[in-house]
C-alpha cells in the first residue's frame, strides 16, 4: 500500500508536470474566480447578490464531493480530474460567448459559478487520492508542501493579474484566459503515468456505486482517527476562517477606509501563506503529523486572541501575517497524514468527507459571525473565536479520541477490517 521510492523511478518529473498542469488551471480559475466577483460588485452593488453569488459557489462543492469522493475510488482519477476542467473549460466558454453576444443576466453568471463549484467536488478527491500514486509516501509531506506554496503564491499573483486584464480588456477575456489555461492544464496531466489502483471488492452498476457510497460513510463513522481530523478541520474552518473574512471590516472600522490599508492587509496574509508553504516544503514537518496539527490549532488560537487585542494597525498586520504563515503548517500536515494512513482504494471517500467539510464550514461560521459583526464588534469576535478555539484543542486533546488519533499518527499503518462484510468479499488493493 506504501510507496518506497524505488517503485517509482520517475517520480519527481510526474509530480513536476502535474503541479505545472495544476499551476495553470488553478490560474484561470482564480483568475474566472475574481472577474466574476468584482463584476457582480461593480454592476449590481448589492449584498444580497453577492450572498447569492456565495451560496451557489459553495453548495453544489458540498453536495458533489458526497459522489465525488466514490467516483475517485471506483474510477481513473485522472481522467476525473481532466474531465471536471473540460466541463468547467466548455461552461466558461460558453459564457463567454453568451455575455459577447449581449446575453449578461445574473442567472448565467450564477449556474456558471455553480457548474464550477460541482466540478471543484469531482476534482478535489481526485487530487487528493492520486498524489499519494505519484509520490514516494516518505517525499508526500514535502509535495504537498511544495502544493501549498503554488497555492500560496497564486493568491499573490492572480489579483494583479485579474484587475489588469479586467481593466485592460474585458470580462470575456478572463473567461478566455482561462479556457486556455485549462487546456494546458489538461495537455500537461495526460503526460502523466498514473498507476490504477486494483479493487477486488468492487461491484459493478448501481448497487456497487451504492454500497461503495455506504462503505465510505460507515469507514469515516468507524475510524476514530479520521473522525478527529475532520472535525479539527471543520473546527478550524469555523473559528478561523470565518472570522478572518471579517478582517477587512475590521480594518476598515478601526483603522481607516483607504484602500491601500485593505490591501495590505490581504498581502501580510498571503506573503506569510508563501513563505509557509516554502517552510513546510524544505523542512518536512514533524515526524508525527497529527502533534503538528494540534500546536498549529493552539497557534492560531493565541494569533485570533492578538488580531482582535491589535490596538496599532501594524501589529494587527504583523498578526495577520503569522496566521497566514502557519496556515500550510496546519493544512498540509492534515491532508498528508490522511494520504498516509488511509487505505488508497478509499481515499476518494473520505477526500470527499474533505471537500464537504471545506464546503459547508466555513458559509457555516459566516452565518454565525456574519449577524454578529453588525452588533458587536469585529475584535471581540476574534477574541472569543480564538478563546473557544484554545479550549477545543484543550478537549481534542484531552478527549481519548485525541490521544488515539495521536498515537495512530505513530503507529504503523495496518489494514483494517472491511466495512461491509454483506457480500462475505474481503476487500483488498493492489498497485497495477
Amino acid at each position: 500500500m506504501t510507496s518506497p521510492p524505488t517503485e517509482l523511478p520517475r517520480w519527481r518529473r510526474d509530480v513536476t508536470v502535474f503541479l505545472t498542469g495544476q499551476t495553470f488551471s488553478l490560474l484561470g480559475s482564480m483568475l474566472v474566480q475574481y472577474a466574476i466577483m468584482w463584476h457582480l460588485t461593480l454592476e449590481t452593488r448589492s449584498g444580497s447578490v453577492m450572498a447569492v453569488y456565495a451560496v451557489v459557489g459553495f453548495l453544489p462543492q458540498a453536495v458533489v464531493s458526497v459522489f465525488g469522493g466514490v467516483w475517485a475510488d471506483r474510477l481513473d482519477r485522472r481522467a476525473l480530474i481532466i474531465g471536471a476542467d473540460a466541463t468547467i473549460a466548455a461552461t466558461t466558454l460558453a459564457l463567454a460567448v453568451l455575455m459577447l453576444s449581449g446575453y449578461d443576466d445574473l442567472w448565467l453568471l450564477y449556474v456558471t459559478a455553480a457548474i464550477r463549484s460541482a466540478g471543484a467536488g469531482i476534482q478535489t478527491p481526485a487530487v487528493g487520492a492520486l498524489l499519494p500514486q505519484i509520490v514516494p509516501t516518505d517525499k508526500l509531506m514535502r509535495v504537498n508542501g511544495i502544493n501549498a506554496t503554488i497555492q500560496s503564491a497564486m493568491m499573490l499573483v492572480t489579483p494583479a493579474v485579474a484587475a489588469g486584464l479586467y481593466a485592460w480588456a474585458s470580462i470575456e477575456t478572463i473567461f478566455f484566459v482561462d479556457v486556455v489555461t485549462a487546456m494546458i492544464g489538461i495537455g500537461l496531466l495526460l503526460l502523466v503515468p498514473v498507476p490504477r489502483i486494483a479493487r477486488t471488492d468492487q461491484v459493478a452498476g448501481v448497487r456497487g456505486y451504492v454500497h461503495d457510497l455506504a462503505d465510505g460513510v460507515r469507514y469515516v463513522a468507524r475510524s476514530p482517527f479520521v473522525r478527529w481530523v475532520l472535525a479539527m478541520w471543520g473546527v478550524v474552518f469555523v473559528l478561523i476562517v470565518a472570522p478572518s473574512f471579517l478582517t477587512p471590516l475590521m480594518v476598515v472600522r478601526s483603522f481607516g477606509d483607504e484602500v491601500w490599508k485593505l490591501t495590505v492587509n490581504e498581502l501580510a496574509f498571503s506573503i506569510g501563506m508563501t513563505l509557509g508553504g516554502v517552510a513546510v516544503a524544505w523542512w518536512g514537518g514533524l515526524r508525527n503529523r497529527v502533534h503538528m496539527v494540534v500546536l498549529v490549532t493552539a497557534l492560531f488560537g493565541v494569533l485570533n486572541v492578538g488580531l482582535g487585542l491589535s490596538t496599532s494597525m501594524w501589529v494587527f498586520f504583523g498578526f495577520m501575517f503569522l496566521v497566514g504563515l502557519g496556515v500550510p503548517f496546519f493544512s498540509t500536515p492534515t491532508m498528508t497524514v490522511l494520504q498516509e494512513r488511509v487505505e488508497p482504494e478509499r481515499q476518494g471517500r473520505v477526500f470527499g468527507f474533505v471537500g464537504i467539510v471545506m464546503a459547508v464550514a466555513m458559509p457555516l461560521g459566516m452565518s454565525a459571525f456574519g449577524p454578529l459583526a453588525d452588533r458587536y464588534s469585529v475584535e471581540s469576535l476574534l477574541v472569543a473565536a480564538g478563546v473557544a478555539l484554545l479550549l477545543v484543542v484543550v478537549a481534542a486533546v484531552a478527549l481519548p479520541s485525541g490521544r488515539r488519533a495521536m498515537a495512530q499518527a505513530d503507529a504503523p499503518r495496518e489494514e483494517p477490517a472491511p466495512a461491509d462484510t454483506d457480500s462475505g468479499v474481503q476487500g483488498s488493493s493492489r498497485r497495477a
